[in-house]
């Protein structure tokens, strides 16, 4: 049986609003789609379907050339024109049918680092639910920003929008660097600094440059996990040191691994405990890189807010052998959405690192680096990081007494010198993700402190973030959380008595 050609079809009557050579198209295409018009199927001439359906020949010519050039009619020369063989909705559209072609079913294989890729987090838009440790957005200063963006906008030249340095915006380093300088005790000159999307970005392209498979990496224990999963992508051989009161135990690092590749340290503001890593320890840290030859990655992710005196200088700042990365963030500082960060690196590796950035997205938003540039010269970052300090100490202050008072006897708070989180170790013999869990259903996101632990035993503890939140959010979350609690403590009490009861 021969398919029908479009002298059988019925088309709906054009619309007023779309030209005719649209809905012409649109009508032999959706006929194709739908099996009106076979494949192979041969397709009137243009004059006989200009002459049927009341068109111009040209009407009829433009809407044939947009289905050619799209894949669903064929031209041959000399014999007219075919509804194609092969579809382009061929290769969009997943294979279903037993006559679908084998190899749209037959699966992809994956590098190594993909198997150990986990699910990346969704995040709320919405307004965070205490106690996540977010920056403190509601006191950013978004008027000012918008104000300096515009008349950069307004006044941006050629050469600002070319293409640019993968190093980074050339006053934009400049200023970072005068920067660091004076703020954190770091020597360097712009031409070690690297522009980046943050810290993250930062240490993946340490890991590029620096790290092979394999390579032995010491990491704090606890840390981010983010962190350790990114060098275990790697691979690399992840040799945990465990963390006190004074940071990294460099001694027991030395123990685990004389010779390690990179060591990966939160020295000024340890995360998630917290404790400042001291001069004594820094001077070894330094000693054990220089010795073993090993690179040192120091974080600097929230120096700036500190409220019991002044910032710790720069471990990097009292580096002599050429063996640490800094790196920091306006990230955690600022807005979460502002991806720039820094890293400072030995004279030696800026070509090796400038290389990477080219390599991988060639460079961060030059606008963005710009509207930062003049934010920092014109003092507003200063001031805002002082504005910030005070508003974090009061808001620390007011969930410092809500745990005192609403927690006592069941949670102890740790105290807290810097940053935008603390800690809270859990008594009663409660595990942290019990609390985690009713916490959530009541209301309020918390974080277990194992959940940042690689092999060190810790007590049961949790993350408490403080930055964004106000005195009415802060007290509301710890009743909230006290509830969860006293849920959790009721729970481990049932469990107890009926082990009692079990043993007579």
């Amino acid at each position: 049986m021969s398919a029908r050609t479009t002298h059988e079809l019925a088309f709906a009557e054009p619309s007023s609003d779309a030209p005719l050579w649209q809905w012409l198209y649109g009508e032999i295409r959706g006929a194709i789609l739908d099996g009106r018009l076979r494949r192979g199927t041969r397709v009137p001439a243009t004059r006989a379907l200009a002459h049927r359906y009341g068109v111009s020949r040209g009407t009829v010519v433009t809407a044939f050339e947009q289905l050619t050039a799209e894949g669903y009619l064929d031209g041959r020369v000399g014999d007219g024109t075919y509804v194609s063989v092969r579809l382009p909705d061929d290769f969009t559209t997943p294979a279903s049918s037993p006559g679908a072609p084998n190899e749209i079913r037959r699966p992809r294989p994956l590098s190594r680092l993909a198997a150990r890729l986990k699910p990346a987090p969704t995040t709320d838009v919405t307004a965070p639910r205490p106690f996540r440790p977010d920056p403190a957005i509601d006191a950013f200063p978004i008027d000012l920003w918008t104000q300096i963006a515009g008349r950069r906008l307004r006044r941006a030249t050629r050469t600002l929008l070319a293409d640019a340095d993968p190093r980074g915006y050339r006053p934009f380093r400049e200023a970072v660097a005068d920067y660091l300088g004076s703020a954190r005790g770091v020597r360097c000159s712009p031409d070690q600094v690297i522009v980046v999307a943050g810290i993250q970005h930062g240490l993946d392209l340490a890991i590029r440059v620096l790290l092979d498979p394999d390579a032995a990496v010491c990491l704090e224990d606890p840390c981010h996990p983010i962190v350790s999963a990114m060098f275990r992508a790697l691979p690399a051989r992840v040799v945990p040191v465990p963390v006190d009161a004074r940071g990294l135990d460099v001694e027991a690092g030395v123990r685990c691994c004389r010779r390690p590749r990179l060591i990966y340290v939160t020295p000024a503001h340890q995360f998630p405990l917290g404790p400042m890593m001291t001069v004594g320890r820094r001077l070894a840290l330094l000693q054990w890189a220089a010795e073993s030859g090993a690179w040192i990655f120091e974080d600097d992710y929230d120096s700036e807010y500190r409220y019991d005196g002044r910032p710790i200088p720069a471990l990097q700042g009292i580096d002599r052998s050429g063996s640490v990365i800094f790196s920091g963030s306006f990230s955690k500082v600022l807005l979460p959405t502002l991806r720039l960060g820094y890293l400072v690196v030995p004279l030696e590796l800026v070509d090796k690192f400038a290389a990477a950035r080219f390599m991988t997205d060639r460079h961060s938003s030059v606008l963005d680096q710009v509207v930062m540039c003049d934010f920092l010269t014109g003092g507003h970052f200063a001031r805002h990081i002082r504005r910030m300090r005070e508003i974090h100490a009061a808001r620390l202050r007011v969930l410092t007494e809500a745990i005192k008072d609403k927690l006592a006897g069941s949670a102890e708070g740790l105290s807290t010198a810097a940053g935008i989180s603390t800690i809270v170790w859990l008594q009663q013999r409660l595990k942290a993700r019990s609390v985690v869990a009713a916490a959530a259903a009541n209301g309020v996101d918390v974080v277990a402190v194992s959940d940042f632990v690689l092999s060190t035993t810790r007590p049961e503890g949790l993350v408490l973030g403080f930055a964004p939140y106000d005195t009415r959010q802060i007290n509301d979350g710890v009743t909230r959380l006290a509830r969860a609690i006293d849920k959790c403590a009721n729970a481990v009490r049932r469990t107890a008595s009926r082990r009692v009861l079990a043993n007579r």
